[in-house]
């Protein structure tokens, strides 16, 4: 099923989220659900908290990237708990978007790895360094989880620019192909 994406302005996609256990009712089915909003909405990474859902979950699908990157080798993965143990490498700019922040890319930097200790959909335990390009979208589902989203991190100046368009976001002022839960002032 598809689920609505929450819009900039939700309170939930600033709040930090929580840990779930083996057994967390219906996990199954919303992985499966979020796969497929994710899809529709032609994103490469979900969080829970962009569904409504304050839990410690996101899906990333890099291999959709592996055309568009030379010598690019993308993952599809479940993250569940994930804890970051550390990032390390040089800062690199990248442009950015986000499926709760439509029509606003900007240039992020971010260390070029990331060690993360999380579970799969099984609740297996993995304790994994990432990088290059698959590091950025983990990272930034990553920062998800923890209430921050990628406005937060861009330039004071380029923030200053997309003030307006935050805002009207804010406002419930959206226009995407996928549905979308806004708040409305």
């Amino acid at each position: 099923m598809i689920l609505p994406i929450y819009i900039y302005g939700q309170p939930i996609l600033k709040k930090k989220a929580e840990v779930i256990e083996p057994g967390y009712e219906n996990l199954e089915t919303l992985i499966s659900d979020m796969w497929e909003t994710m899809y529709t909405a032609k994103g490469v990474g979900l969080a829970a908290p962009q569904i409504g859902r304050s839990i410690r979950l996101f899906v990333v699908d890099t291999t959709q990237l592996e055309n568009e990157e030379r010598d690019f080798k993308g993952i599809k993965q479940v993250f569940i708990n994930a804890r970051k143990v550390n990032e390390d490498g040089s800062f690199w700019e990248y442009e950015e978007g986000c499926l709760s922040i439509p029509q606003i890319r900007a240039d992020v930097e971010r260390p070029e790895r990331i060690h993360l200790r999380f579970q799969d959909e099984t609740f297996k335990g993995h304790d994994i360094t990432f990088d290059g390009l698959t590091a950025r979208v983990i990272q930034h589902e990553y920062d998800h989880i923890e209430g921050i989203l990628f406005t937060e991190l861009i330039k004071p100046i380029k923030r200053r620019l997309v003030r307006r368009k935050l805002e009207n976001l804010r406002k419930g002022i959206v226009d995407v192909d996928y549905p979308v839960r806004v708040t409305r002032r």
